[in-house]
């Protein structure tokens, strides 16, 4: 079984992943033995991709980085993180405006469990932007979203945008 700290768990909705996402997951992997992607079936979110959708484009996007897993979990992070018995979570910070959330959701943890810790980074310069809610809106409205996916996420979101307008989900 892997080191308990050198195991990380980067949790979220990758909704769609993104290439902020991918930084931060190469970067991880360089500096953990193992990275697992938990992406999370938040009940509070009304997600674009299902998650089997949202686990399968992940896995596919990332399948060149050996140490990296990428499963979906319900339910809290830090009891996802003790199963996959990783004692590190990992989160984003793109921005200060996301330290303070980030900051308050990490110490609600610690509460919870003493025996995982958190760390953050911070995405190259380039990625900073780079939102999954951002990249949904600019392809649900037609627009080009290259620069911030991988070409697999560029088509799913193509496809999912036909289907949408199609059915009158959105305006066409």
């Amino acid at each position: 079984m892997p080191n308990h700290k050198r195991s990380v768990v980067y949790p979220g909705t990758f909704d769609p992943i993104t290439n902020g996402h991918h930084d931060l997951v190469r970067r991880a992997a360089s500096m953990f033995d193992r990275v697992v992607i938990g992406i999370a079936a938040n009940p509070n979110k009304a997600p674009l991709f299902t998650l089997e959708r949202r686990v399968d484009l992940a896995r596919r996007v990332l399948a060149d980085l050996d140490n990296v897993e990428v499963m979906g979990y319900s339910g809290l992070t830090v009891d996802f993180a003790r199963e996959q018995n990783c004692g590190v979570v990992m989160r984003g910070l793109r921005a200060v405006s996301d330290f303070e959330f980030e900051f308050q959701l990490a110490n609600m943890s610690r509460h919870l469990s003493r025996d995982v810790d958190y760390v953050f980074l911070t995405p190259q310069e380039q990625f900073t932007f780079i939102s999954s809610t951002l990249v949904r809106e600019i392809a649900m409205l037609g627009g080009d979203v290259s620069e911030f996916v991988h070409p697999l996420v560029e088509e799913a979101l193509k496809l999912r945008a036909s289907f949408a307008i199609a059915t009158g989900q959105i305006g066409g």
